[in-house]
């Protein structure tokens, strides 16, 4: 089996930010990464100490939201530059993997 490095991007976000539409269209129409996996979490909290978190009770949603994906790392350096208007900082975390890259 072939392994190939790429780098793995998380990016938090909240249902609230209004960010996730723009953030997953640019990635595909324009980025064209590999592909691409959103989360929506039950529970949690940030920077802001503000737990978010889903009950029968509640009927805003406004919980995590986590994204993820990965490309060479070439690549996902170039788009995190791109991205750079879209996110806040302190909400993408990042690290080198290898990926099986088939025959």
């Amino acid at each position: 089996m072939n392994w190939e490095s790429v780098t793995f991007i998380r990016i938090y976000l909240t249902e609230a930010d209004k960010t996730l539409e723009p953030l997953l269209k640019k990635l595909h129409d324009q980025e064209k990464v590999r592909g691409v996996t959103v989360f929506r979490a039950m529970s949690g909290f940030g920077g802001s100490g503000v737990i978010h978190t889903a009950s029968l009770l509640d009927l805003s949603l406004n919980l995590p939201v986590t994204v993820e994906f990965f490309d060479r790392p070439d690549k996902v350096d170039c788009i995190l530059e791109h991205l750079s208007d879209l996110l806040e900082g302190g909400h993408i975390v990042r690290w080198q993997a290898e990926m099986n890259a088939g025959d």
